[in-house]
């Protein structure tokens, strides 16, 4: 079996790459990646000499450079985890969303279909989505498989469009796919861009940690390698035409998380207790912030028999010592280019 893993250098990627290389010595992996800023080949380096691993170097909005792959190695398979994936990047860069996300889908979409021309015995497109596609809940309730598609940001618009011509491809030309949509990830080698690894960063260099607006937003924590093992089951055992929801059963305040942060990253550093709180400073709320997300995962539990293995306080411990662990990695990436985007994000 051939797969193909788009964004395989990146978080999820990575973690969902390493998973299928090591666990299916049978299946050849290739790990295609564009490499910016986001994706990071030392990500994989204890697993990058295995031989039935193969990296390309290709952005996926290059839509010749995509045919061209697929008539090259005849994909039997497609997990397509490559994506645009910052809120707030898209909020300044919105066209840049639309290239990766809509455009990047459907060259690969494209290139798919016309490999196998109608054949699809044993084929099948999988695409990785995201809980923000149904917008926003109120204090109760739980996004299921069938809530409306309700995006408020440039960026969870750009993955519902994605998520519709899937859906339309699989409709019009018959093409197997499977759909899933996941919470919010977090875990080893994830860019500090994202909450849990900038604060991990931030409170080892005493910087202050900017909380947006009142940080009652609500967010659902899916530990990243749990996700890859669901990923695995979605695609080994899920249903043709299906969407299955990936969350963590994990709902936390943005406030509360940021203060389990500190407490658990001040007993790791030796500080006193409470020493980290102090870096916490509100900023300017982000447009169209949603205020909460929640997964009901109950189907991809029932049907195919996955839950997390971790709890937020045990995942959260595992990841800090990650990063703790790791000082050379997220200094590598947090130099340049990352200084930058940071100071114009929250000064």
């Amino acid at each position: 079996m051939k797969i193909l893993i788009t964004g395989g250098a990146g978080f999820i990627g990575s973690h969902v790459v390493r998973l299928f290389v090591k666990k299916y010595p049978d299946y050849q992996i290739y790990n295609l990646d564009a490499l910016t800023y986001a994706g990071n080949l030392e990500n994989l380096k204890d697993i990058e000499k295995e031989p039935n691993y193969a990296f390309i170097k290709v952005d996926i909005t290059d839509e010749h450079a995509i045919s061209e792959l697929f008539k090259t190695y005849k994909f039997d398979n497609v997990i397509h985890l490559a994506a645009e994936s910052h809120v707030d990047r898209s909020i300044t860069d919105p066209l840049s969303f639309v290239k990766t996300n809509v455009i990047g889908t459907l060259n690969l979409l494209n290139a798919f279909k016309e490999l196998w021309k109608g054949d699809f015995e044993g084929k099948r497109f999988y695409h990785i989505s995201t809980d923000e596609v149904y917008g926003t809940l109120g204090e109760t309730g739980l996004f299921t498989e069938t809530t409306s598609y309700d995006p408020n940001s440039p960026y969870s618009a750009s993955k519902a469009s994605s998520d519709h011509f899937v859906r339309a491809y699989g409709e019009t030309y018959g093409l197997p796919f499977v759909i899933s949509n996941c919470s919010n990830n977090y875990g080893q080698n994830q860019f500090p861009e994202k909450l849990i690894p900038l604060f991990i960063n931030n409170i080892i260099n005493k910087t202050p940690l900017p909380v947006y607006g009142d940080g009652n937003y609500t967010r659902d924590w899916l530990y990243v390698v749990d996700h890859a093992i669901a990923i695995d089951l979605v695609f080994h055992k899920g249903k043709n035409a299906e969407t299955y929801n990936i969350g963590g059963f994990n709902e936390w305040k943005n406030i509360d998380l940021v203060k389990e942060l500190c407490k658990q990253m001040d007993a790791k550093l030796g500080n006193p207790e409470g020493t980290s709180e102090q870096l916490i400073t509100f900023v300017k709320d982000r447009p169209g912030h949603d205020l909460r997300y929640a997964i009901d995962a109950s189907k991809i539990n029932k049907e195919l028999g996955w839950s997390p293995s971790v709890t937020f306080q045990e995942g959260l411990k595992i990841t800090i010592d990650w990063y703790l662990s790791n000082a050379n990695w997220l200094k590598s990436v947090t130099s340049g280019a990352y200084q930058n985007y940071y100071e114009k994000q929250y000064s």
